[in-house]
C-alpha cells in the first residue's frame, strides 16, 4: 500500500429539513488502501457515499481527488474520474446478457465492438478470479455471479476507487472468501476500496483502516485488526447501548409443526419454485434457514403464512393440516409473520402505528361485532411502543416516519403481543443498528422461552449461529437437512447454501 492520498474529504456537510446527515466529516483514503466506513442506521454513511459518487452535492466542504480539488456533478463524471460503486441492491437487467449490461455503462465507441468487449470481460474477470461468460443472461446467474458483473463493470472502466455497499450480505462464505481475495489483489495493484459493512469481524480481517460515523459525525478512526469487534461497536453506538444478546440454551418441547413434501410452482420466469420441502419445528426452539437471497425464502414464508397455496404437501400445526387455510384462519390458530419488507407488507407507510396494529392484531379484542374499538387499538399500540422500546412520539406517528430499526421493533412487538405459537421472521434485523438488533434478538429469545416455535430466515450467519438451535439452508427452492448449530461448521453450511446436499430429508435432531 502506498502513501499517496487518493481521496480526501474535508468538512463535508449535507443537511436536509430537520436533519444534518453529514456534519463536518473528514475522511482520507490512500492509494491501495482498503478503508472501512462504519456506523449504525442513520449515521450518515449512505449520504457520504452519494456525495463521493456525485449523486448529491454537499452544502459545505471540499473533495480532493488525487491532489486536486474537484466537484463531482453526477455519477457519470465520477466514473470518468475513476470512481466506481457497487450498490447493495444490484442495478442489472435480468433479460440482458453480462456483456449487454456492462455495455450500458460504457461510452458508445467502447460498447459498439461487442467481440472486443467480450474479450475484455473475460480477461478482466479471469485476472481477478471472478470468471464470467459475457454471453450468459443475468437471469441465469447466482447472486454472487451478479455481484461479479457489477465489480467487473467497474474494473473495465479503470476504476481506481471502488465503493462497496454491504458487499457480503448476499454471499455464501465461500463467495466471501473469493471476493476478499479479489479485493486484496486490487489493493496490491493500487486500487483504493471503500468498504461499507456491519459485519465487524469481516472488517477486521480485510480492512487496513476504518472511519466510524455516529449521528452524522466522525466518532473515531482505527486500524480494525488492532482492536476488538466490541471496541468498534462501541465507537458506533456509544457506551449506553447493549451490543450483544445473551442467549441461554433452549430446551425444546414436543413437535409443533410438521411440513412434508411441500411444493409450489412459480409462474414468474424469474421466481423460485419450492420443491419437496420437509421440516419439523419444536415448541420452544428457534430454527434458522440460511441462504442467498432469491432462493425461495420469500416463497417459503408466503407458503407458511397462507399468502400462496402450495400445490403439493402438507403443513400440520399440532395435528391440524393448515395447508389450505387462508392467512386469517392461520392467525387464529397462532401463526404470526414478520415479512422482510417492513413498509408495504409489514406496515402501511401512511397509516398510524395504531391503525397498523389492526392489520394483524384485530383478534386481540380490537374489534367487537364488526366495529373497531378505537380506545383498545390505541392502548394495544401504546403497549407495543412501551414494551419494545419503539422511539416515536406516540401511536399516532405514521409507520413511514419511523427509522427502520424502530419500525421493525414495532412490527415484531405487534406480533409478539399476540402470543403466537409459531412466528416466522424473515431478515428481522436487516439494515438495523446494533442497539435495535439486540432488542429484536431479545424479543425472539423471550418468545422462544415462552414456548413458541420460531423459524428465522436470515442471510446474517452470525445472527443464525447466535440464536438458533438448528440450522439449514435453502437453495433454488430446496431445503437442506437441519443440523444442531453446535455441530454445523460454517463451511458445511456454505456448501448447503450453494446447493450441495441431498434434498427430501427430514431432520429430527434437536440441539
Amino acid at each position: 500500500m502506498t502513501s499517496a492520498i487518493r481521496l480526501k474529504l474535508e468538512n463535508i456537510v449535507k443537511e436536509y429539513p430537520g436533519c444534518r446527515a453529514n456534519d463536518g466529516i473528514d475522511l482520507t483514503v490512500g492509494a491501495g488502501e482498503i478503508h472501512a466506513l462504519l456506523g449504525e442506521n442513520g449515521a450518515g454513511k449512505s449520504t457520504l457515499m452519494k456525495v463521493i459518487y456525485g449523486v448529491i452535492q454537499p452544502d459545505q466542504g471540499r473533495i480532493v481527488w488525487n491532489g486536486h480539488e474537484v466537484r463531482v456533478d453526477n455519477p457519470a463524471q465520477a466514473r470518468r474520474m475513476g470512481i466506481g460503486m457497487v450498490f447493495q441492491h444490484f442495478s442489472l437487467f435480468e433479460t440482458l446478457t453480462v456483456a449487454e449490461n456492462i455495455a450500458l455503462s460504457l461510452p458508445p465507441d467502447e460498447a459498439r465492438n461487442r467481440a472486443r468487449l467480450n474479450q475484455r470481460i473475460r480477461e478482466v474477470s479471469e485476472r481477478y478470479g471472478m470468471a464470467l461468460d459475457p454471453r450468459r443472461y443475468v437471469s441465469t446467474l447466482s447472486v454472487g455471479e451478479r455481484q461479479r458483473v457489477e465489480i467487473v463493470r467497474c474494473l473495465i472502466q479503470e476504476t481506481t476507487l471502488l465503493i462497496l455497499d454491504e458487499p457480503t450480505s448476499v454471499l455464501t462464505p465461500q463467495e466471501v472468501s473469493t471476493l476478499f481475495a479479489t479485493l486484496r489483489k486490487l489493493s496490491k495493484e493500487g486500487c483504493s476500496i471503500l468498504f461499507i459493512s456491519h459485519k465487524l469481524e469481516e472488517v477486521r480481517s480485510l480492512c487496513h483502516t476504518a472511519t466510524v460515523l455516529r449521528q452524522g459525525r466522525v466518532s473515531g478512526d482505527c486500524q480494525p485488526a488492532d482492536i476488538s469487534a466490541n471496541d468498534i461497536a462501541r465507537l458506533m453506538v456509544g457506551d449506553d447501548t447493549p451490543i450483544s444478546t445473551q442467549v441461554t440454551a433452549a430446551e425444546p418441547g414436543a413437535t409443533l409443526i410438521e411440513i412434508r413434501g411441500l411444493g409450489w410452482k412459480s409462474k414468474d420466469p424469474f421466481g423460485t419454485s419450492l420443491s419437496n420441502v420437509n421440516l419439523d419445528l419444536h415448541k420452544g426452539e428457534i430454527v434458522g434457514i440460511a441462504g442467498v437471497a432469491g432462493n425461495g425464502q420469500d416463497e417459503l414464508l408466503k407458503a407458511l403464512s397462507g399468502e400462496i397455496r402450495t400445490g403439493t404437501g402438507t403443513i400440520t400445526l399440532d395435528g391440524v393440516n393448515i395447508a389450505n387455510l387462508f392467512p386469517d384462519q392461520r392467525r387464529k390458530l397462532g401463526v404470526a409473520i414478520v415479512p422482510e419488507e417492513r413498509l408495504g407488507r409489514g406496515a402501511v407507510p401512511d397509516m398510524s402505528l395504531a391503525d397498523n396494529a389492526l392489520l394483524t392484531a384485530s383478534g386481540e379484542g380490537l374489534v367487537s361485532r364488526g366495529l373497531v374499538r378505537s380506545g383498545r387499538v390505541r392502548e394495544f399500540s401504546r403497549e407495543v411502543i412501551r414494551r419494545f422500546g419503539v422511539r416515536c412520539t406516540g401511536e399516532n406517528n405514521t409507520a413511514g416516519s419511523l427509522s427502520g430499526g424502530n419500525l421493525q421493533k414495532y412490527i415484531i412487538g405487534r406480533e409478539a403481543l399476540q402470543n403466537p405459537r409459531l412466528l416466522v421472521a424473515s431478515h428481522p434485523t436487516w439494515g438495523v443498528d446494533v442497539g435495535s438488533a439486540v432488542a429484536i434478538h431479545e424479543s425472539l429469545v423471550r418468545l422462544r422461552d415462552e414456548g413458541a416455535s420460531i423459524l428465522l430466515i436470515s442471510e446474517d450467519l452470525d445472527e443464525l449461529y447466535q440464536l438458533c438451535n438448528r440450522l439449514g439452508a435453502l437453495c433454488d427452492g430446496r431445503l437442506s437437512p437441519l443440523a444442531p448449530t453446535s455441530e454445523l461448521n460454517i463451511e458445511q453450511l456454505g456448501q448447503w447454501m450453494a446447493g450441495e446436499f441431498e434434498s427430501g430429508e427430514v431432520a429430527h435432531a434437536v440441539a
